[in-house]
């Protein structure tokens, strides 16, 4: 599932950090905190590899 956002792009990212023990999960906020303990290792993965060059800042909300 690619990210939708620049943001879950980059939150991804910093969660996959933490997951694999580059970054100390205390210093993760947000989103991030909460995707390094519901999401797996493949999944953040997947998320923080996407493309940011065509993906709007933020998601617009419905």
């Amino acid at each position: 599932m690619p990210a939708k956002s620049k943001a879950q792009q980059k939150a991804a990212g910093a969660a996959l950090s933490a997951k694999r023990g580059e970054t100390a999960k205390k210093k993760l906020r947000g989103a991030s905190k909460e995707m390094v303990e519901s999401m797996t290792e493949p999944e953040l993965e997947d998320l923080a590899s996407t493309k940011r060059k065509d993906l709007p800042a933020r998601k617009k909300k419905a």
